[in-house]
């Protein structure tokens, strides 16, 4: 796609909307430069404007979705891996969740809950306002976010009430800047403020929107198979974090049995 076509084909919702459809009917890092990460004051509390951008290059979509596992196990180590269940295979927390589940004890329940795989997606954005770290303004950037934002873009993409405009957040013509405020609430960061703006153009310069245009990231290369450890790799680390006696009960028992 050259830029003139993704002008022509700005603001349509069809292919979005039928993406986030599929997600949602589906069950679902720091130190790199490429991604921003908002920032917070002592109280917890954190502002910034964002435009979430179109997909970069030849790709179809402008947000990727990501599951992830991060929990501390009883030896003291953490366990945080890109889970395998994004690329549609088996992973080893996902099948040990699911013993634990199964198990018929509720703390074993308790355990998978504490180590359930965690929605992410990703985006390109364009950082418009950035109170903590101004140098990041006027940067393109990758974005990781949870559910609670995604359900925010898909709200706009399909509002519930008839005095209400759909748009297409990842426009760079028709879409929206995004505001990000960050609440602490019960201990953890809460986004229940963040909100779109009126819809506007990112700027209306085109060519300044091509130059940022082709700054983007790409996405898919973050969910390419080398993203991702393999599985008896995984089965290792989760095996170590987890240590050699931390097993179902149910499988103890049996083993007794036996």
């Amino acid at each position: 796609m050259n830029f003139n076509s993704l002008k022509q084909n700005s603001n349509n919702l069809s292919r979005l909307t039928q993406a986030i459809q599929q997600f949602n009917q589906q069950p679902q890092s720091q130190g790199d430069d490429r991604f921003w990460y908002p920032e917070v004051d002592k109280s917890g509390n954190g502002y910034a404007v964002i435009r979430f951008l179109p997909a970069p290059g030849e790709e179809d979509l402008p947000f990727i979705r990501l599951f992830e596992h991060s929990f501390k196990g009883p030896s003291g180590s953490w366990y945080i891996e890109n889970s395998l269940t994004t690329l549609g295979k088996p992973d080893p927390v996902s099948e040990y969740n699911t013993k634990l589940w199964n198990s018929g004890i509720e703390q074993d329940k308790d355990q998978a809950r504490k180590q359930k795989r965690q929605l992410r997606f990703i985006s390109n954005i364009y950082v418009v306002q950035d109170q903590q770290n101004p140098e990041n303004e006027g940067k393109v950037f990758l974005f990781k976010f949870g559910k609670k934002i995604f359900d925010k873009i898909n709200e706009a993409m399909n509002p519930a009430f008839a005095d209400e405009v759909a748009i297409n957040p990842f426009d760079m013509w028709k879409g929206a800047n995004f505001k990000l405020k960050i609440r602490k609430v019960d201990g953890y960061q809460n986004y229940d403020k963040s909100e779109f703006e009126s819809a506007s153009a990112l700027m209306n310069d085109d060519e300044e929107l091509e130059k940022i245009w082709k700054q983007e990231h790409s996405l898919q290369d973050l969910v390419s198979d080398k993203e991702f450890k393999a599985y008896d790799d995984l089965k290792a680390r989760l095996d170590k974090v987890l240590g050699a006696t931390d097993v179902p009960k149910t499988t103890v028992e049996q083993a007794r049995a036996k």
